[in-house]
């Protein structure tokens, strides 16, 4: 790792990837999300403050107990502009953030334990399928895959014949049992 003398204020991508252990194509991703900023040189090379070793730390950190872009970005908003994220601001948005991971956590927990009931059919209508369709209201009336004609709309201009071998009106294509995902 190429040591940086202190008094230099400005890195370049390579050093912060070096000293961050951060992908120089994450530097850059997490600069188009705004997470860290750079200026240019005049040669358009990125130039990094040295605010940006703790912010990228912070980011590292945040990211490994799951925290979204998005709420990183939000909570290093909270903070001015080039200032290095302190223990006590960590303290303060880590603390914000708890309730989120509890609940998390949890949810985690309840997938874990509905596991061994999920048998991998694809249907995603198990009575207790938590893991694959949480939001089945079909499954709570009976569980398997089940399959649900599908009726095409009638032309308003069609007549009132049927057709002889299906029985449906002329003019609407016959219902086709189609497997739907219940849910």
């Amino acid at each position: 790792m190429p040591q940086i003398p202190e008094k230099i204020h400005e890195l370049t991508v390579g050093q912060l990837s070096a000293r961050s252990g951060a992908a120089v194509s994450a530097l850059h991703f997490y600069e188009t999300k705004g997470l860290i900023s750079s200026t240019r040189t005049p040669g358009n090379q990125r130039r990094y403050g040295r605010d940006a070793l703790r912010r990228v730390a912070f980011i590292r950190a945040a990211q490994r107990v799951g925290i979204p872009l998005a709420t990183i970005r939000e909570a290093l908003s909270s903070l001015p502009e080039e200032r290095t994220p302190t223990r006590e601001d960590w303290a303060r948005i880590s603390a914000a953030w708890r309730a989120e991971l509890d609940g998390r956590i949890q949810q985690l927990g309840r997938l874990r334990d509905h596991l061994t009931d999920c048998i991998g059919c694809g249907c995603l209508s198990l009575e207790t399928c938590v893991l694959s369709n949480p939001d089945d209201v079909v499954g709570e009336t009976m569980a398997g895959s089940r399959l649900l004609p599908i009726r095409f709309p009638v032309d308003e201009g069609t007549d009132d014949r049927t057709d002889e071998q299906t029985g449906e009106p002329a003019g609407e294509p016959a219902c086709e049992p189609v497997c739907e995902q219940a849910g």
